[in-house]
């Protein structure tokens, strides 16, 4: 078929050019053509690396709300004119270079994870169209004047120049272009991740070809085709805003629940708060945050920017009172450390002397000051009570010393106590006390005089001493509480006065008897005072 010089270009669609080779039975949607996932807008921009306290950064300004969703393929466009016949021969396509080493990049895990795949559909392309259909379609055009029409609906509508009815194969041929991106466009709703917005432009695209046609073939039928289309995109649409309202709704539920526990934690008493582990917490919160900004759904940019307002506040307040709190710290142990290092030093210059009960009692003291003093940083305190305590010991061990020397040079002392207690021990048990008291006079002087004895014997000794003074200090009561000349005149006193009782007491019941009167109350009465007469005459 030669090629008239004022031949239409054909509608261009993305299954022709995926269709250059006739020999191809069929062509397959490449998979890259589904659209890339949306670019998240506004969302702040996560650190790249956190330092000792992590500061995100403020929410950056929006980018375009579908920066890589795929433009719709299916608006036709003039396609460059139909090739000649095979009177020229074709040039040889350049033979391609090996590649260099190097020249490919392997992708990133992450742009392969992020790659969207499908199920791989079958598109019909022109090179396939059986001749009975595109014959069927030629029979919906006419050329007249010049000029190519198509019949919809019976009447004419024009599509563009022909110079007669063989040039109307290139309008033809862009007829089933265009019904191949119908179909196209409805494997892409069921088999791929595409956006509304994606549908809405291709739906006005295909649409507007139809209406306004460069094509020539049944557009009745293909426009009927593209209603059912329309039908199952418009639903396809309303599911993908309903799913994204859901993801939406969820994403705002989990970053305000990120907000409400970092606010949660900036709002603790001090007292409460473990800043360890809370410290852990937040930085983790800011990790989900990061993590939501990544992989979660896009919330809207005023939501997202107050809700990242509240985040910051919370997280600087917390930062406030940490360091804070540290700072005082660090105050209170500089001042126990202050402190403890003055007192270290009255630890090391007593463990000089050699006033062995001034020292005692300085180093309980100091004990004292040490355990009122608080407590420090631990090196600190380590490193401090390993000096007192060395002082400590270097004071002890040399009264240790000087004792067990004394008690080396006393211990000559031990015998002539020795021999004085088992004197006095040979007075027990004692018969006569004037004769005893005589005889532990001189004793109890020779065991004084016999001096110190070492720390061991002086309690085993003064023990032994001190039972056998005991004994005439009992002895000395016993005979003092029997011949008391005071409980005597008081026992004589009461026995006249009871022996005085007991005869009123039987007049009384002599007299009762003669009366014949009950006289049982008076014995009682009389019997009683015979009672404690008995024992007042047993103290005389």
């Amino acid at each position: 078929m030669t090629e008239s010089p004022d031949a239409p270009q054909a509608p261009k669609t993305e299954a022709a050019e995926a269709s250059t080779t006739p020999a191809t039975a069929e062509t397959a949607v490449d998979p890259t053509e589904a659209p890339a996932p949306e670019a998240t807008a506004d969302e702040p921009a996560a650190e790249a690396a956190e330092a000792a306290e992590p500061e995100a950064v403020e929410p950056t300004a929006a980018e375009p709300e579908a920066a890589a969703p795929e433009a719709p393929a299916e608006e036709p466009k003039p396609a460059a004119k139909p090739a000649a016949a095979s009177s020229k021969p074709k040039a040889k396509a350049p033979k391609p270079k090996a590649p260099k080493p190097g020249a490919f990049k392997a992708p990133s895990p992450a742009a392969v994870a992020k790659q969207a795949t499908h199920t791989v559909v079958a598109v019909p392309v022109v090179a396939e169209v059986p001749q009975e259909r595109i014959e069927e379609a030629l029979a919906h055009g006419l050329v007249e004047e010049g000029v190519a029409y198509v019949i919809v609906a019976e009447e004419r509508v024009e599509v563009g120049p022909a110079a007669d009815d063989d040039a109307l194969r290139p309008y033809v041929d862009a007829f089933f272009d265009l019904e191949a991106s119908v179909e196209r466009f409805h494997a892409r709703l069921s088999t791929a991740e595409i956006a509304p917005k994606d549908i809405d432009e291709t739906l006005a695209s295909l649409q507007e070809s139809i209406v306004k046609p460069q094509v020539v073939g049944d557009l009745e039928t293909l426009g009927e085709r593209l209603a059912t289309v329309r039908k199952e995109a418009e639903e396809a649409r309303e599911r993908i805003q309903a799913e994204r309202r859901a993801a939406r709704e969820a994403a705002i539920t989990a970053r305000e629940e990120i907000v409400s526990t970092a606010e949660a934690l900036a709002a603790k008493p001090e007292d409460q708060v473990h800043w360890k582990n809370d410290t852990a917490t937040l930085r983790g919160l800011l990790d989900q945050w990061k993590e939501a900004q990544r992989s979660g759904a896009r919330i809207p940019k005023d939501v997202e920017r107050e809700m990242w307002t509240r985040f910051t506040h919370a997280r600087s307040a917390f930062e406030k009172a940490r360091k804070h709190h540290f700072a005082e710290l660090d105050r209170n142990n500089a001042d126990v450390a202050a402190r403890k290092e003055e007192l270290v030093a009255k630890a090391e210059e007593l463990s000089q002397t050699q006033d062995w009960d001034r020292g005692a009692r300085g180093f309980r003291d100091l004990m004292n000051d040490w355990r009122n003093a608080g407590r420090g940083r631990r090196s600190v305190d380590d490193a401090l009570w390993k000096r007192f305590q060395t002082a400590q010991d270097a004071f002890f061990e040399a009264r240790r010393g000087a004792a067990d020397a004394e008690d080396e040079a006393l211990s000559g002392n031990v015998e002539a106590k020795e021999a004085a207690v088992v004197e006095a021990e040979a007075l027990l048990p004692i018969k006569d006390l004037a004769a005893a008291k005589q005889a532990l006079r001189p004793i109890q002087d020779r065991f004084e005089a016999a001096g110190r004895v070492p720390r061991a014997d002086v309690a085993r000794l003064a023990k032994r001493m001190g039972a056998v003074e005991k004994a005439v200090r009992d002895a000395e009561d016993a005979e003092w509480n029997s011949r008391n000349p005071e409980l005597e005149a008081r026992a004589s006193g009461a026995a006249a006065q009871l022996h005085a009782a007991i005869t009123a007491l039987e007049d009384e019941i002599a007299e009762a008897k003669k009366d014949k009167k009950d006289t049982k109350k008076l014995e009682e009465a009389l019997a009683a005072r015979k009672a404690w007469l008995q024992q007042v005459e047993g103290v005389l």
